[in-house]
């Protein structure tokens, strides 16, 4: 089946671009707006709309592949992609890459995913985005035409022999308004919650990590009153952005027994901590990741470390499994461009024993989160996160919906 057609729009993502490094550096709330000026390169304010380009290919008999294009919430940042916005790239879309789409066989879509993640345009890769996106658009595409689901599809190409169709646990995201979304996980019942948005030492963690603790507490206390039944024990799973390191200067020792208190206050709920220290560069972080998450073990801890920073790529996700930096790598699914290396990059974690986080970004669409959730079932990911957007009804709406409707019609099958 060929393509005969190729439309492109701007599309609007379910939250904003921040530029992480000014927030960093202490900018001051004004509502839902940040006040001073942008650090990173492209921002015109510290916080401003998310944007996609989606990508709909027609193809002979009238299906029609979709995919969107979109980046994650800190863009420039960690190592990332420079700022993605629509009236930027659509142009170049339209001179590069229609006119090498226009006619392209549709038949398979792991071989096509893989030759436009590597291809080089002007000497250059693709914007991870515009890698996400059209890869999205190839798998919708081939899942179209051979009248299967997006994960029967990653199955079959991939060569995953288990036949049934699982659940995979579902995180969902608070952003700033950790308390009152806790309280909608809970009555939804969410598997892994709350993220909580911990991405400044004096106003969310404390100089002694002191407001964490308190929030941890809150939270556990918040669930054993309002849980409905004796045997919902959700995964409490925060993420700090390297505040932790920066509060207690990196030394490890103290790292390990604040983070033992947090376990202690969690209980009986397990507890993840994601991202409690980022270094500023991929070496330096998976070496003190690595040594974290050693001396936890040694104590026998529960405990689990979650990398997100610098683990942007399949190579970086290889490389942080492979020195054990971390319990659980997120797979920040728009960073690492085509959805192929999604599947490669879950696949190889739970060959090596690190758990795999199916992750992504609050600033995703509804189509890019439900492309990815098909590849977490088909490729059995530890974990599954509910996006896009930080108010948890509808990125848990769309995840959890598609996740269902998946597995029933695949296990039907």
């Amino acid at each position: 089946m060929k393509i005969i057609d190729v439309i492109l729009s701007k599309s609007y993502t379910g939250f904003f671009f921040d530029d992480q490094k000014a927030i960093k550096n202490g900018a001051i709330n004004d509502g839902f707006f940040y006040v001073g000026t942008p650090i990173i390169e492209g921002f015109q304010s510290i916080r401003q709309r998310g944007e996609a380009i989606s990508i709909q290919l027609v193809l002979e008999n009238g299906d029609i592949g979709t995919g969107d294009c979109a980046a994650v919430q800190y863009s420039g940042t960690g190592g990332r992609d420079p700022l993605f916005l629509a009236e930027n790239y659509i142009p170049f879309l339209q001179e590069k890459i229609i006119p090498l789409l226009i006619g392209l066989e549709v038949s398979e879509f792991r071989p096509l995913a893989e030759k436009f993640d590597k291809m080089l345009v002007d000497g250059k890769k693709l914007h991870t985005a515009i890698r996400y996106g059209l890869t999205q658009a190839f798998l919708s595409a081939v899942a179209r035409t051979s009248r299967l689901t997006m994960a029967e599809v990653i199955r079959k190409e991939y060569n995953i022999s288990e036949n049934k169709y699982d659940p995979v646990p579902v995180f969902t995201q608070s952003g700033d308004d950790r308390y009152d979304n806790v309280d909608k996980m809970i009555i939804k019942e969410a598997d892994v919650l709350p993220h909580a948005l911990i991405n400044n030492v004096e106003k969310k963690l404390g100089r002694h990590g002191e407001i964490l603790k308190e929030y941890v507490n809150w939270l556990r206390n918040r669930i054993l009153r309002h849980r409905t039944r004796d045997d919902y024990n959700p995964i409490l799973h925060i993420d700090v952005y390297g505040t932790i390191g920066i509060a207690f200067n990196n030394d490890l020792n103290k790292i390990v027994d604040y983070l033992l208190v947090l376990e202690n206050t969690a209980h009986p709920f397990k507890l993840r901590i994601e991202g409690p220290i980022d270094e500023g560069n991929k070496e330096d972080t998976i070496k003190y990741l690595a040594a974290l998450t050693k001396m936890l073990d040694e104590k026998n801890s529960t405990l689990e470390i979650v990398a997100d920073e610098w683990c942007n790529t399949l190579e970086d996700i290889i490389d942080f499994a492979d020195n054990k930096a971390g319990h659980m790598l997120q797979i920040k699914t728009p960073d690492l461009g085509g959805i192929n290396n999604i599947c490669e990059a879950i696949l190889y974690c739970n060959k090596v024993g690190i758990g795999s986080y199916c992750g992504g970004t609050c600033n995703e669409t509804n189509i890019s989160a439900e492309v990815t959730t098909n590849i977490a079932i088909a490729c059995m990911a530890n974990q599954c996160l509910a996006k896009p957007g930080m108010g948890v009804d509808a990125g848990y709406m769309i995840v959890k919906n598609e996740m269902n409707r998946v597995i029933a019609l695949a296990n039907k099958r």
